[in-house]
């Protein structure tokens, strides 16, 4: 029954696509036009749409792959980082930190990231200038490699973003498991270690999976500072054949594809979290528990070795009598 219930939302897709083609061929028996159903879609994959442009398209794209996922791939890992610092200054409020943490957010989600990539893009290059004016020094002003642009603007966007995120995350982490875990002689950074952000994971995992598809997809923008990825490369081969549509639908599908593929990745990293949390709660309710004093085994134990340590006094002092 659940197998079916699975199926179902592609079931009815498929069917709606299935209709929407059906109801192409509509027209052609209404209304009676200069060409007849055959003659149309020849025109119209000879004048119309390339095909030819459009399947060449997809290997001239898909060599800017690379270049998407290592803009994606270390924004993710900067913003990751900057985010779980961020989440810790609000979570224990550190004085002066905490009011620069929400100023810095503020910011960042008031405004767009075209403008954030176009501050980085002509900002950085003033800063190296007014460096070289003061010091004296040489920095090569228009020597700052494009995938700094965009590193620089996309992690800060989801360091703010993905502070909260975490942030809630930790939060959301049972007390009842840290108090186990301390009860065990953890330290607090064991704690953190071993209980708070692998249960913190957990939760996080699935916004944080979609923060970093809508990231693959935002990398689209960073044409803007002249970093070449799929998206700029889409542009070029379009000028060069006058044929935009055919690129871009290529483009589009080939997000769609790598969306697809990292939708899947991240399901599985997020079950395989969920069935480790599972296990790792389990071990460590059981050690607690055999640990406990109030354990009914721990009794026994206890009351066992008191009778044994008995014994061994009892039989110590037999001797003693019998060598006197």
């Amino acid at each position: 029954m659940k197998n079916k219930n699975k199926k179902l939302p592609y079931i009815i897709g498929i069917g709606v696509l299935v209709i929407f083609l059906l109801a192409l061929t509509v027209p052609f028996f209404i209304l009676a036009g200069k060409y007849n159903f055959s003659a149309f879609w020849e025109m119209f994959f000879d004048k119309i749409f390339n095909l030819k442009a459009f399947f060449e398209a997809f290997p001239l794209i898909a060599e800017r792959i690379p270049a998407t996922l290592a803009a994606t791939i270390i924004s993710a890992i900067v913003g990751l980082l900057l985010g779980l610092l961020l989440a810790l200054i609000k979570i224990n409020k550190v004085p002066v930190l905490n009011q620069l943490r929400a100023l810095f957010v503020s910011f960042i989600r008031g405004t767009p990231l075209i403008v954030q990539l176009y501050l980085s893009y002509t900002g950085i290059p003033l800063i190296l200038q007014a460096i070289n004016m003061n010091y004296g020094t040489n920095w090569n002003v228009n020597g700052v490699a494009s995938l700094f642009y965009v590193i620089l603007a996309f992690g800060l966007n989801e360091a703010a973003y993905g502070s909260e995120t975490i942030r809630s995350a930790i939060e959301s982490v049972d007390t009842g498991q840290i108090e186990a875990a301390k009860s065990l002689g953890m330290t607090n950074f064991q704690v953190f270690k071993r209980v708070t952000v692998k249960e913190a994971a957990a939760v996080a995992t699935a916004p944080l999976g979609n923060a970093l598809i809508g990231l693959l997809k935002g990398t689209s923008l960073a044409f803007v500072v002249s970093y070449v990825e799929m998206t700029a490369q889409a542009q070029i081969t379009g000028g060069s054949t006058f044929r935009f549509f055919e690129n871009y639908l290529a483009l589009a599908l080939i997000y769609w594809v790598m969306c697809i593929i990292l939708e899947i990745m991240i399901g599985r990293v997020e079950k395989w979290l969920r069935i480790e949390m599972k296990d790792t709660r389990k071990n460590r309710a059981m050690i607690s528990l055999a640990t406990s004093p109030f354990n009914d085994s721990g009794i026994r134990t206890k009351i066992e070795a008191e009778t044994d340590q008995r014994k061994n006094v009892s039989h110590s002092s037999q001797l003693e009598v019998n060598d006197r």
